[in-house]
């Protein structure tokens, strides 16, 4: 099999990306930035795994600065993950980060892509480059981002398909829809739910908790971004990346609260400009083409991600193991007790004997 580039690889989505296709026989080189957009010391943990593997090869690199020529070297096909993401951090004078690391950065690839012959060009695009709708959003709607955030994945949108219709480029958009999972960024809701959960914090939340959003699984958007890769479709295809089945973000901390066996306290705070009342993706056309069909439910990827946040929470409390013993094994349930009592490190130590 070939040799796939995957920007941003260290970030969420392009981690457990990586996984799978080194897993299923591709070579991968991902590159990163390593940005200071959240802590680069989770995205050196996203990756730890995946650097061990010979047909991994990381590099470190600016898309909107460095030199692209030589990453391209030897490359069937990108998928283009990396960017500035957010809508909220994306108003006014910051808006400046979100063209060089959205618009140049794609830019700049697409060029080094077409110079190099790659087959397939994929571009993870978002659901925010839809306005509101109170039906399912298909791929056919007209965009009309409400955010600075929608319209920088949207001009990035529009250079794919230029590169696509002008200079022959194999191109796939693939539209996400609010992505959650283990290794979730640390500013998405459910992230920052369980934390304050976990915490016995209050959750904020923005506006009235009655949004909806289609809560996509990461392991399904991965298996969609793979099948992107060598799927038989037209150049310039746009696809949404959905379940279909949108729901209200008090129900997210309800689901949450039930995992955890924790009463929330919500702190309801002003609406947030470019917070769209309700995202529903209508994904036939990628069952379709791509043969692609979610999997995952929304509790079953929710326990998931509580299980993730948990075990780094003991893994922080943890001293290093002193070599050659090997590490403790994790035992998630006992951890979840200790943590939620708040019994403190040693505890939870104890819990990993």
């Amino acid at each position: 099999m070939g040799c796939i580039l995957v920007t941003g690889t260290a970030g969420f989505i392009g981690s457990h990306l990586a996984e799978s296709l080194v897993s299923g026989g591709w070579r991968v080189r991902g590159v990163d930035a390593f940005t200071d957009t959240y802590a680069p010391r989770q995205k050196r943990d996203n990756v730890a795994a995946v650097s061990r593997s010979p047909g991994f090869d990381l590099v470190r690199g600016d898309l909107a600065r460095d030199d692209l020529r030589g990453l391209l070297d030897g490359v069937d096909a990108v998928v283009h993950l990396a960017g500035e993401p957010g809508v909220p951090a994306s108003w006014g004078t910051a808006f400046s980060t979100y063209v060089e690391r959205n618009i140049i950065a794609t830019q700049r690839l697409l060029e080094a892509a077409t110079v190099a012959g790659v087959r397939r060009f994929v571009y993870a695009s978002s659901s925010s480059v839809y306005g509101p709708e109170d039906r399912p959003l298909v791929e056919s709607a007209v965009p009309r981002p409400l955010s600075p955030y929608g319209a920088s994945k949207l001009a990035g949108e529009v250079l794919v398909g230029a590169y696509a219709q002008e200079r022959g480029l194999s191109t796939v958009s693939l539209r996400f829809f609010s992505v959650f999972g283990p290794r979730q960024r640390p500013d998405m809701a459910a992230h920052r739910f369980i934390n304050a959960l976990l915490d016995r914090r209050p959750i904020a939340v923005y506006g009235d908790g009655r949004q909806a959003r289609d809560f996509t699984y990461v392991a399904d958007v991965v298996a969609a971004a793979s099948a992107a890769l060598t799927a038989p479709v037209p150049a310039g295809t746009v696809l949404n990346v959905a379940r279909g089945e949108p729901v209200e973000v008090c129900d997210l901390i309800a689901i949450l609260a039930q995992e955890l066996g924790v009463e929330p306290c919500i702190e309801h705070r002003p609406h947030r400009a470019g917070d769209t009342p309700r995202t529903e993706g209508c994904a036939d056309a990628a069952r379709d083409v791509l043969s692609w069909e979610p999997v995952t439910d929304l509790r079953s990827g929710l326990r998931r991600q509580v299980e993730w946040h948990l075990r780094r929470r003991l893994e922080s409390a943890l001293p290093p193991p002193r070599l050659p013993v090997p590490p403790p094994q994790l035992d998630v349930v006992g951890a979840a007790v200790a943590v939620l009592a708040g019994k403190g490190s040693d505890v939870l130590r104890s819990e990993l004997r």
